[in-house]
């Protein structure tokens, strides 16, 4: 998202953030029209990808006899400082030599005789804090556009948004249930959904519309998606799928650093989490039964927000609609008692993870199986 908008008119624009996909693709808009407004050939891009300081001085140094050529027959011209990656906190950045020419910058950039000549900048986080970004934002303009998580309130909404607007510039539509599983199945990654976007367009031909069927056909399931089945295999209480699913979650573990027996844990936490606020809801009358997407969205709108605490942990209506619409069937299959059940053997299973020597796919199938069971024992003493 972008938090604040750069003008065209400004002669040095920073485009920066941490979401890659709608950095490049603006700055790669901003560039084109500034060409096309100053005509000529004169302009140039610089690769500002650097590997270490002394690449990141090259880089500068283009940059300087760049501004300092001036352009033939009185043209204008744009100069591109493409994927800079040395003004945030990167090891290029810190060295004492780049910070040094970036400050010189910095004061060259004060005294320049823009004229015709332009300067765009694209890079990803930036360090507020330094000269360089200060003199940018007092003499320039600044467009910061951050990465979205799944922590961020409403994420899907605004995927849903970068989904429709990819499909609109190819004529395409879709319908609202397989716009919610496309968002499901791949995040808030912005690249990835234009990818995929593009790919739902070739698969439909002529075809106006993208159906829920063509999302399952066709689109990638990333690894949000993939601990999305975990939970639904059970919330569907289907043990040999559930477990199956797990084996295969355990198997990608070993090359993934970034996945853990206590990620799939608090998938599985939320998961049973979303089933019981459901059954509340449902008890309370404010929700009902519902087959249609549309129609569950809308009795989720009319819910009396005040009704929840402003913790997101414990609020049912800042997860997203559609994971609550695949919950809805199955908070069915399971009573009260048996969600109520299932959380405490997942705290005494998060708890086992952390301090018994048990093999983690052990406790963890142990869990799942007493879960899915749904007899009424007491949940089983901490082994150690």
């Amino acid at each position: 998202m972008a938090r604040a908008t750069a003008t065209s008119n400004a002669p040095l624009v920073l485009i920066c953030g941490d979401d890659e996909f709608a950095v490049k693709e603006r700055a790669r808009k901003f560039y084109q029209q500034w060409c096309q407004e100053l005509g000529g050939m004169d302009h140039e891009i610089i690769d500002a990808q650097v590997a270490n300081s002394g690449e990141a001085l090259k880089a500068l140094g283009r940059l300087r006899e760049a501004l300092q050529t001036l352009p033939f027959f009185g043209t204008g011209k744009a100069v591109w400082l493409q994927n800079c990656n040395f003004l945030g906190e990167e090891r290029a950045a810190t060295a004492q030599a780049v910070t040094e020419s970036l400050a010189d910058l910095s004061q060259e950039l004060k005294k320049f005789s823009w004229g015709n000549v332009r300067l765009l900048i694209s890079a990803g986080k930036v360090d507020k804090r330094k000269t360089f970004y200060k003199t940018i934002e007092k003499t320039g303009s600044v467009e910061a556009y951050d990465a979205l998580s799944v922590d961020d309130k409403d994420w899907a909404g605004t995927a849903e948004s970068w989904a429709l607007r990819a499909l609109q510039a190819r004529k395409k539509e879709i319908a609202d249930e397989a716009l919610a599983e496309l968002v499901n199945n791949l995040g808030p990654n912005h690249r990835l959904i234009e990818n995929e976007v593009e790919k739902l367009c070739l698969f439909i031909g002529d075809r106006a519309e993208i159906n829920f069927n063509d999302i399952k056909a066709i689109v990638t399931r990333n690894k949000q998606a993939r601990a999305f089945a975990l939970g639904d295999a059970l919330g569907d209480r289907d043990l040999p799928r559930l477990l199956r699913t797990l084996d295969e979650e355990l198997w990608e573990m070993k090359s993934d650093s970034q996945k853990s027996e206590i990620g799939l844990l608090y998938g599985l936490i939320t998961k049973v989490r979303a089933m019981i606020f459901l059954k509340e809801m449902l008890r309370e009358g404010w929700i009902k039964p519902e087959g249609d997407y549309n129609r569950f969205k809308a009795q989720l709108e009319r819910v009396p927000a005040g009704q929840f605490p402003e913790d997101r942990r414990f609020n049912p209506l800042s997860l997203n609609p559609y994971v609550l619409f695949k919950a809805l069937p199955q908070a069915r299959r399971y009573s009260t008692a048996e969600l109520v059940r299932a959380m405490g053997l997942l705290l005494e299973c998060n708890q086992r993870l952390i301090f018994s020597r048990l093999d983690e796919s052990l406790v963890l199938q142990q869990t799942l199986v007493q879960i899915v069971h749904g007899d009424n024992q007491p949940a089983p003493h901490k082994q150690s």
